[in-house]
C-alpha cells in the first residue's frame, strides 16, 4: 500500500512540477524557463533535497515514461490534417532531414577526432540530433554508450530549442517549413513541442523530420563511423 502511494506521489509532483513551469514559461517566455529545462532542475533540486534517487522516482515516473508511446502515435492526426501540404513538399522535408542527419553526424565525429576525445565517446554521441529511442539504439549498434547517447541527445534538444528563436530572427525564417524542418532535424522531440508554438504545419513538419532523420540516421551512421576510422 505504502509503494502505490508513493507512485502515486511521485506521479502527482512530476505533474505538479510541469504545471508550474509551464504556466510560468507562458507568462515569462525566456528560455532559461522552458519546461524541459526549468522543470527538470526543478525535479532534482526536489529529489536531492528528500534524498529520493532516481530509481526510487522511476516506481512512479515509468507510468509517465509509459505515455511516450501513445504521444508519438497521437502525432499521426497533425500529420493526417496536413497531408497535402506534406505531399507538397515531401522531398523537401526528406532533403532536409538528410543534409540535418549528415551535418550533425560528421560535424561530432569531425570535431572529436580533431579535438582527440575517446572513440568511444565520440560515437556514443554522433546520434544526439535523433529522437532518444532511436539514438539508443543506434548507440549499441554502433557499439557506444546508450546513456552518454541520451547525455547527448538531451544537451541537443535543449541547446536547439534555446537559441533556434534567435537563429530564426537572425536569418529571417518565418516560414512554417523552415522553422519545422530546422526543429525536427535538430533537436528531434525537444523541438518539435518547440515547434508546436508557432502552428500546426510547423509542427507537422517538425514531427515527420523528426522521424526521417531516425530512419536515415540509423542507416548513416555506421558508414559514418566506418569513414571516420579510415
Amino acid at each position: 500500500m505504502r509503494d502505490i502511494f508513493f507512485s502515486i506521489s511521485m506521479i502527482l509532483l512530476t505533474l505538479v512540477i510541469y504545471f508550474v513551469v509551464s504556466s510560468l514559461y507562458k507568462r515569462y517566455p525566456l528560455p532559461i524557463l522552458l519546461p524541459i529545462l526549468s522543470g527538470t532542475v526543478l525535479m532534482i533540486i526536489i529529489l536531492v533535497s528528500l534524498g529520493i534517487s532516481y530509481d526510487k522516482y522511476m516506481e512512479g515516473g515509468q507510468f509517465i515514461t509509459s505515455l511516450l508511446g501513445p504521444t508519438v502515435v497521437a502525432l499521426a492526426y497533425p500529420l493526417y490534417k496536413q497531408r497535402d501540404f506534406l505531399k507538397k513538399y515531401l522531398f523537401t522535408i526528406i532533403g532536409g532531414a538528410f543534409i540535418a542527419t549528415l551535418t550533425a553526424m560528421l560535424s561530432v565525429g569531425l570535431l572529436g577526432k580533431a579535438l582527440r576525445i575517446d572513440s568511444a565517446l565520440i560515437i556514443s554521441m554522433l546520434p544526439k540530433s535523433l529522437t532518444t529511442p532511436v539514438a539508443i539504439e543506434v548507440a549499441k549498434v554502433l557499439e557506444g554508450n546508450a546513456s552518454m547517447a541520451v547525455v547527448g541527445v538531451t544537451i541537443t534538444g535543449i541547446f536547439g530549442v534555446i537559441i533556434s528563436p534567435y537563429i530564426f530572427k537572425y536569418l529571417r525564417i518565418y516560414t512554417s517549413i523552415g522553422r519545422g524542418i530546422a526543429l525536427g532535424g535538430t533537436s528531434h522531440a525537444m523541438g518539435t513541442a518547440k515547434a508546436a508554438e508557432y502552428d500546426e504545419l510547423a509542427f507537422s513538419i517538425s514531427s515527420i523530420t523528426m522521424s526521417i532523420c531516425a530512419i536515415i540516421g540509423s542507416i548513416i551512421g555506421p558508414l559514418i563511423v566506418w569513414v571516420l576510422q579510415m
